[in-house]
């Protein structure tokens, strides 16, 4: 099911996402998170904050227009399904009419850091270090993960796994 919405450009029943994110955030022993692209929509948003009781830190937003993004989607070759001229455009309609509105509602409430991800790789890269910087020492790092966020955030961006999609959204929870 989840497959196949994707592939149609849809967003995931929240049932379905709030279940997984409580599990993985229950399972993982840590009390801050980043959840990368939830929620995509108003009803995310308020079934999330309503079930788990856990609003935002703040959110992480990169912005980047739509003709980058789409050249980006097109050109990074990783053989999703999803990757298409068709999908990418219904992708990008879904963000305009739900999820646009809640970037716009969490910076209402001064909770949006926007990073332009037009710039170069390691320019968006200083900027969300920057971000994460007064947070990060305020969080014991419970990971046996033998990189650091530094190295796994860089090899993310450098290889488009988060600025080559439509609109990234990333709540930081504390």
């Amino acid at each position: 099911m989840i497959q196949n919405m994707i592939k149609e450009g849809k967003i995931v029943p929240s049932e379905v996402t709030i279940n997984l994110l409580q599990r993985a955030i229950q399972e993982s022993g840590n009390d801050k998170f980043l959840i990368d692209g939830f929620p995509r929509n108003e009803e995310n948003r308020a079934a999330f904050e309503s079930v788990t009781g856990i609003v935002p830190e703040f959110v992480l937003f990169f912005d980047c227009l739509e003709e980058e993004m789409e050249r980006r989607l097109l050109s990074r070759n990783q053989g999703r399904e999803d990757d298409n001229i068709d999908t990418i455009r219904k992708r990008f309609k879904v963000y305009l009419e739900s999820s646009l509105p809640v970037i716009e509602y969490y910076n209402s409430k001064g909770k949006v850091r926007k990073i332009d991800a037009a710039k170069p790789i390691e320019e968006v890269f200083e900027a969300v270090k920057a971000v994460f910087s007064p947070l990060h020492e305020k969080v014991k790092h419970r990971s046996s993960a033998p990189w650091s966020f530094d190295r796994w955030f860089l090899w993310r961006i450098k290889y488009g796994q988060e600025l080559s999609r439509a609109c990234r959204i990333g709540c930081s929870i504390s």
